[in-house]
Formats: structure tokens, C-alpha cells, sequence
């Protein structure tokens, strides 16, 4: 492992649109409360560019990445859904077919994060291509065309007016846990370590070479639940010894007659 200096002892993470970090966050502020981790927001584009140029120690983004420069970790696969307005014919179905979207036209955003093949992309042409899925998101909801993106992107552009389906057969987007190879250092590590599930024993970072803090309270405690059982016992009155607590009935006896 080739490690490298952070002389601010800090982390930054860049994540790309759809994607959640928070549950990532909550255990890093856990296990590393003295380490600052910088969250960066960029567009799909613009965060494997962060990450090449250095800019960031890791990523959250979508395939493909140069896997040349590049390490990553798969962690998902989304499910990939067609969108339109809510009085659409195609809100009657439980899932939408490609051959459902012959006759739609499809809009094909430049910021389109589906790896479509070559005259794969389902639909007619629109006119033009919008700049990003927001600007596509906004034709869609004027009735123009229909949008495929993943489930997470639908999500995030959500409007009152638009709903969605599941797009069978067609590509999906794969989110990655990127990061420079050559800077593969132990905070890098730890975060690794964090999406992977790994406890903090068994993690490979930072946090693993801690030393475990001493608990005295914790071993006393053992010992004195030993006592107790041993002072109830003498307590307890011999079998067949009378006791404040233990009195016998009185026989019954029959009538003179």
C-alpha cells in the first residue's frame, strides 16, 4: 500500500448526484470523530475528474471510471425506470417494456449516466438533446417526451405532476467506491472498511491501530454478581429448622361428641 501525506489530516469524499452517503458519514464521525470528512457534490463527469486530478481521496460515483489510475469497489446496482407525467397511458402498467416506448419520444440528456449501446436508446429521438436530466426532467413534465434514468435520479427530481416505472431490459447504472491507486492511504482504508461493514475491530485503517481504552468498572463488576448468590444462601433457613417465616398449620382436631 503507497501511502501519502495529508497535512491537514482530513478526508474528502466526492459524491455524484442520487447517490446517499449519510449512513457512511454517521459511522465515519463514529469511529473517526477527530478526522474532518469534507463532502463534495459534483456531476458525474466533473467527480472522476476530481478524483484523477487528486482533488479528492475518494468518490462516490457511477461506472465507467479509468481503471488505470483508478481502484473501486462495486457497492449497487440501480434499477433503471422511465419517467413521465402522472395522466400518462403508461401509468397503467406495473412495468413499462421498451417495445411499450416505440412511439414516445425518449429525451437522452448530455449528462445521461446509462451506458446505452449503439441505436439501443428506446424511443424516438427528440429534437435535441437537453443539457442535464433536470433540464430533461422539465420537458417531461410539459408533456413532451419520456425520460429513462435510475430509480435514485427519479427520486431526487420528483415532482408532484411526474411518477415512474420500471424499464425492463435495459442498461443500468453500477455506483463505485473510487479512489486513486496511488494514494491508497489508511483513512482511505478506513472508509473502505466503513461501506464494506467491517466492525472497527476488524477494520484495516486508522482506527484498528487505536489502543483499546481501559475499563476497570467493567471487570469488578463480575465479582461482585458472585457475592450475592453466596450471602443468600447462608440467609437461608436449614430444612426442617422453624423460621420467623415458616410456621406450621395447627392439626385439625374432631369434635367430642
Amino acid at each position: 500500500m503507497t501511502e501519502i501525506e495529508q497535512p491537514s489530516d482530513s478526508f474528502r469524499l466526492v459524491y455524484v448526484p442520487g447517490v446517499t452517503p449519510t449512513k457512511w458519514l454517521r459511522v465515519w464521525g463514529e469511529r473517526l470523530p477527530d478526522v474532518p470528512l469534507e463532502l463534495v457534490q459534483e456531476t458525474p463527469v466533473a467527480g472522476h475528474g476530481l478524483l484523477l486530478s487528486g482533488g479528492a481521496d475518494a468518490g462516490l460515483v457511477r461506472l465507467p471510471v479509468d481503471r488505470t489510475v483508478l481502484s473501486a469497489i462495486p457497492l449497487y446496482t440501480e434499477t433503471t425506470v422511465v419517467v413521465f407525467p402522472k395522466d400518462h397511458w403508461l401509468a397503467a402498467a406495473e412495468e413499462v417494456s421498451v417495445a411499450d416506448l416505440a412511439e414516445e419520444v425518449v429525451f437522452h440528456p448530455q449528462d445521461d449516466v446509462l451506458d446505452w449501446p449503439d441505436g439501443a436508446l428506446p424511443g424516438r429521438p427528440a429534437f435535441e438533446r437537453p443539457a442535464t436530466t433536470a433540464d430533461a426532467i422539465e420537458l417531461v413534465a410539459a408533456n413532451v417526451g419520456v425520460l429513462a434514468v435510475p430509480q435514485s435520479l427519479a427520486r431526487l427530481h420528483h415532482r408532484r405532476d411526474l411518477t415512474y416505472r420500471t424499464l425492463a431490459d435495459v442498461p443500468q447504472s453500477q455506483v463505485v467506491l473510487a479512489w486513486p491507486e496511488a494514494a491508497t492511504t489508511d483513512l482511505v482504508e478506513e472508509f473502505i472498511g466503513i461501506v464494506r461493514g467491517r466492525t472497527a475491530n476488524s477494520s484495516r485503517g486508522r482506527a484498528a491501530t487505536e489502543p483499546a481504552k481501559k475499563q476497570p468498572a467493567a471487570r469488578k463488576a463480575p465479582a461482585k454478581a458472585q457475592q450475592k448468590p453466596q450471602q443468600k444462601s447462608q440467609q437461608k433457613p436449614r430444612t426442617g429448622q422453624r423460621g420467623a417465616t415458616s410456621r406450621q398449620a395447627p392439626a385439625k382436631r374432631g369434635r367430642k361428641r
